[in-house]
């Protein structure tokens, strides 16, 4: 890997070997968020990601879309284990083209509706010029320790649940930007999952504390990787019986001699 480029993952891999373990920490590096400990078994629950425009943001979606998407993204990471938000940082970097008083007032709407979709509020941030479109999203909440969902704990015999149907989002893309074709009301669907995501928080948050769940992870990145790392961490493996495909993701799938178990994974 000496002299080639890093992937994601390799790259936070490096850096948290130069990192100070901090004593205790109630959730280990690599689960979905980050927690500080407080007082009488709260903890804070941290969590930030960001959206960059030439990577994360496909042709067509509105500036407002992308902002709110920012946020919802890192909501999702809160909801997989059980914990409401409820205060937003904002660090915006946007290039010179984007410093006009439109596209900021159309930013700060879709901050300020993904945010208070899911009960939290944009509470400040910085905001510097840049290259290109950067959404960075922190994300504060707080909760009982012994409730997060964590994804450390999966055993053998368990049984695998999800909170949705899978494969609208990558179907989406496909037509997004391959132009592949589907009826306008599948393409609605479809598109509608890349454009305007939703974070599972509800559910997130009526699973939590019961002891009904022995691991959870955010499924954004795809159900096949968060499966590969609900196995790595947990030294598990899996049987699917049924991949849990949308049916808009099958009928696109069929109309464009696509697979849709793939697009679902």
């Amino acid at each position: 890997m000496a002299g080639g480029a890093l992937g994601e993952r390799d790259i936070i891999r490096l850096i948290q070997r130069r990192l100070t373990l901090m004593p205790d920490m109630p959730v280990s590096f690599g689960d979905d968020v980050s927690a500080v400990s407080l007082v009488g078994g709260e903890v804070a629950v941290l969590k930030t990601d960001m959206l960059v425009g030439a990577t994360d943001v496909p042709l067509g979606m509105s500036l407002f879309a992308a902002a709110r998407k920012a946020v919802v993204m890192n909501v999702s990471d809160f909801a997989s284990k059980g914990v409401l938000p409820s205060a937003v940082l904002v660090a915006l970097g946007l290039p010179k083209k984007l410093a006009t008083k439109k596209a900021v007032l159309e930013i700060g709407d879709g901050l300020n509706a993904g945010a208070r979709e899911y009960g939290a509020y944009v509470v400040g941030g910085d905001t510097s010029e840049a290259s290109d479109l950067i959404i960075g999203i922190s994300l504060f909440g707080t909760a009982n320790q012994n409730s997060l969902m964590l994804r450390r704990g999966a055993r053998a015999g368990d049984i695998l649940a999800v909170t949705g149907l899978f494969g609208k989002s990558a179907a989406g893309l496909r037509l997004v930007k391959d132009g592949c074709k589907a009826s306008e009301r599948v393409r609605d669907v479809l598109v509608d999952a890349v454009f305007n995501p939703k974070a599972r928080l509800r559910e997130g948050l009526a699973l939590r504390g019961y002891g009904y769940v022995s691991a959870s992870i955010d499924s954004s990145d795809g159900l096949a990787w968060s499966l590969h790392e609900l196995a790595r961490i947990n030294s598990v493996g899996f049987f699917l019986e049924r991949v849990p495909v949308a049916s808009e993701a099958g009928e696109f799938a069929a109309g464009n001699s696509l697979d849709a178990f793939d697009l679902a994974l």
